[in-house]
């Protein structure tokens, strides 16, 4: 999963149990704040006349500019992180350039990033222009317009960071398909047992405290999730211990400071994040025990990957990357997601999903399995519509290979060769012109024909819910195994648990969310 927003620290780990052997029959992988910014909001004067047009909308000419060297760029990146705030900084813009499309900075800019000029895409309609490979080229954008130091990958260009037409993208990809494939029958049985030792240590300490963080223990669960289902490894059975998301965090960080706002007093957090990289060597002993724990562990992924002609050495850094940063990462920012907007939706979508839930497990045996959960739309539709809500993959980047045209839904705009886009996914997925009630949380939205034609615009994964990922597109690699690992948190959930309260904060990421009730299974 391509994700931007990784890092929270301190982390910290609860006690594994012991392991239990479980028969399951085998299975398929399936095939911050509330924005208040929206481009709902009507412009308060209509958009200057048009030109002529050879695509049924008017030609329009990309409103904005970069303002002075220098100083355009820092000014834009000061009201970005500080004066005006991440969704306040895109809202304004579109109301002053009546426009969805507009010309602007995206941090980091001086001194990290090159060239911090792009073109924004705000709505659903041009947005996905960015996925279009043969339209833009994904070279080095994997976080923005820099790129982090090799020195924290090995010294390569890890597959996030490959474009389709590069000659180790689709080797690289492929390997992760076979990565995927080959630990398919471990993935819920190991789900299970991860979050069941969640769910124990939030029951202890909700019972101690009255309340419980959900964050660090989802952590911990996840990583020893990813780690068992991938690779048939318990890491605290090596010598990586209960570090691993610890480390994940600070060997992140590096990589993506740069797009952080950490809470540190404004000047020093310029200096220390946005002007200049951190330097890699302050992590490299970290990274070295991570990369020890994959190399010991991934022997037959690694195998397959010399067969491919992909060197161990090489395999190693980018299965790293694909757990660590896309795949932890991933559960790390949306798992506390999904439980804050299920938890806000109160008790009686609570009843409905404890019901269709445990109606279809007992319908299929009593275990959980994909057929079970193929008969659980309620549920399926709250996985989507979290994603839509609040998608954990925010921005998206793509240099224009030729000259071409980008479409809003009102306009038309000419976009030169080499010239950046950007995407703020959070504007696309809650355009009001393609969602009814954009804004809200409708847990039902995508049950149903008619829901399930919106599914093309649910797009975290770089990409449509309707399509595939392919070794010659970006989509995310893991897409399915992501949604399905979300869909099987909200199944443990409801297996457990009739309702729960919660109370919402924030964090550098997005979401912290705190448990203050937990009311077991009564049906």
């Amino acid at each position: 999963m391509s994700s931007l927003s990784l890092v929270h620290l301190p982390l910290s780990l609860p006690s594994t149990p012991n392991r239990r052997k479980k028969s399951h029959p085998p299975i398929s992988i399936l095939h911050r704040p509330i924005i208040s910014a929206s481009v709902s909001e009507k412009p308060s004067s209509s958009s200057p006349p048009p030109t002529t047009t050879t695509t049924n909308l008017p030609i329009r000419k990309i409103p904005g500019s970069y303002g002075p060297p220098l100083v355009g760029p820092l000014k834009d990146r000061l009201d970005f992180f500080y004066n005006q705030g991440r969704e306040a900084f895109f809202k304004t813009r579109i109301q002053r350039h009546q426009s969805t499309v507009f010309r602007t900075n995206m941090p980091p800019g001086p001194f990290i990033s090159p060239n911090p000029n792009v073109v924004a895409l705000l709505d659903a309609v041009s947005f996905p222009t960015l996925f279009d490979v043969s339209k833009v080229e994904k070279k080095d954008l994997f976080v923005g317009t820099y790129m982090p130091s090799t020195e924290l990958t090995g010294g390569y260009r890890i597959l996030s960071y490959l474009d389709p037409d590069e000659p180790s993208h689709a080797k690289l990809k492929q390997l992760i398909f076979f990565l995927l494939k080959s630990s398919r029958d471990r993935v819920i049985p190991e789900f299970q047992i991860s979050f069941s030792a969640l769910f124990a240590d939030l029951e202890a300490e909700l019972s101690a405290k009255g309340k419980a963080g959900f964050n660090t223990p989802n952590d911990s669960a996840s990583f020893s999730f990813l780690a068992n289902s991938l690779y048939g490894v318990n890491p605290v059975d090596t010598e990586l211990g209960k570090d691993g998301p610890t480390l994940i965090g600070k060997w992140v960080l590096f990589q993506l400071g740069p797009l952080l706002r950490l809470g540190l007093p404004k000047l020093l957090e310029e200096l220390l994040l946005h002007t200049f990289p951190l330097p890699p060597f302050l992590v490299k002993k970290d990274y070295g025990r991570l990369y020890k724990f994959f190399y010991d562990s991934a022997g037959p992924v690694l195998d397959e990957a010399q067969k491919m002609g992909i060197s161990r050495d090489e395999a190693t850094h980018n299965l790293i990357f694909a757990t660590c940063f896309n795949s932890f990462g991933g559960m790390k920012i949306f798992f506390p997601a999904i439980v804050k907007w299920i938890g806000r939706a109160g008790s009686k979508l609570h009843r409905q999903l404890a019901e269709e839930i445990r109606s279809a497990i007992r319908s299929n045996g009593g275990e959980v399995s994909m057929r079970a959960m193929e008969q659980m739309p309620l549920m399926k539709s709250v996985v989507y519509e979290a994603f839509r809500i609040e998608p954990p993959v925010q921005f998206q980047y793509g240099k224009a290979k030729r000259d071409l045209i980008v479409k809003s839904h009102d306009a038309a705009f000419e976009i030169k060769k080499g010239e950046m886009l950007f995407g703020f996914q959070p504007f696309a997925t809650k355009d009001p012109r393609i969602f009814d009630r954009a804004e809200e949380f409708v847990p039902d939205r995508f049950v149903g024909e008619a829901g399930e034609k919106l599914l093309k615009h649910v797009i975290w994964s770089n990409g449509p819910e309707t399509e595939n990922p392919t070794v010659e597109n970006k989509q995310c690699a893991g897409k399915d195994f992501v949604v399905l690992a979300a869909r099987l948190l909200v199944v443990e959930i409801f297996r457990r648990y009739d309702s729960f309260e919660i109370e919402v904060g924030s964090t550098p990421l997005g979401t912290a969310v705190t448990l203050t009730s937990l009311k077991r299974a009564s049906f």
